[in-house]
């Protein structure tokens, strides 16, 4: 099986896919962002699922059920906050892709979408936190088999050709 990168622009609760990854505060109860929008479209049973965690370490991932979403499961994961770089910002965020791969690949799940973690509230630098994205699920998509779908879901134009330039940049 081949995987494949795509690039899409949309709102990722609207994702029908196998998981949708959550860009989570460490409590994961919730907040702004992509955060506050998947618990709203959830429902009250995905913040009970994430009480059972006790919050989850920068860099680390959580799975739960998808409940209101079309999205099968939600993979959670807490990027860092962005301190001017050398706070090894770039390893945490990095991890996140890792783990939340690494979570999915565990479950079987095929398709994956992930929002731009850490460029909102957190204040990643938005072109560096695109390469290091690519970066990390180019390589997951180049060793494991078992993916069908990797999506990186962006918000906004720029997020979209921030990761499309990393993309190609990857693909030549």
């Amino acid at each position: 099986m081949v995987s494949r990168i795509e690039i899409v622009r949309a709102d990722i609760t609207t994702l029908a896919v196998g998981a949708i990854v959550n860009a989570a505060n460490s409590s994961l109860l919730g907040g702004g962002g992509v955060d506050g929008a998947i618990h709203r479209s959830a429902g009250p049973e995905l913040l009970a699922e994430c009480r059972t965690f006790g919050g989850c370490p920068t860099g680390e991932a959580r799975l739960t059920a998808g409940y209101n979403l079309p999205a099968e499961h939600v993979i959670h994961t807490v990027g860092p906050v962005w301190q001017g770089g050398g706070h090894n910002e770039d390893g945490l965020l990095a991890s996140c892709y890792t783990n939340a791969l690494a979570v999915a690949a565990e479950n079987a799940i095929r398709t994956v979408a992930f929002p731009s973690i850490s460029t909102g509230v957190y204040g990643f630098p938005k072109d560096r936190a695109a390469g290091i994205a690519v970066a990390q699920v180019w390589k997951a998509q180049q060793a494991e088999n078992q993916f069908e779908r990797l999506i990186f879901c962006c918000f906004d134009a720029e997020g979209a050709e921030l990761h499309h330039i990393h993309l190609a940049a990857l693909q030549a």
